[in-house]
């Protein structure tokens, strides 16, 4: 989904380096993958295609961190907007 996230923090010998990968655009997710030694984290298109990758040693990676956005659930969405022209509810003035 457009926002997720995926951070990797690498060592780069005497320091480390921090890189980022972004789903850019509606409909775009980040993927996570290890195969042979090798850390992959691509930004993918919701018919599969993968649009840019990132690849990394995998004993060269510190840290990997997924930063997902928070979701909105179809009955959250849907009662938010109905409840959206409605007064909310609190003690009668009249009293």
């Amino acid at each position: 989904m457009k926002g997720d996230r995926v951070e990797i923090v690498v060592d780069a010998g005497d320091t480390t380096r921090a890189y980022e990968v972004v789903a850019s655009r509606a409909g775009r997710r980040v993927e996570t993958a290890v195969r042979r030694g090798v850390v992959e984290v691509s930004e993918v298109t919701r018919s599969g295609s993968v649009v840019r990758t990132a690849r990394f040693m995998a004993n060269r990676v510190l840290a990997l961190v997924e930063h997902p956005v928070p979701r909105v659930e179809e009955s959250e969405a849907a009662g938010a907007a109905g409840a959206a022209g409605e007064r909310p509810l609190r003690d009668d003035p009249r009293s």
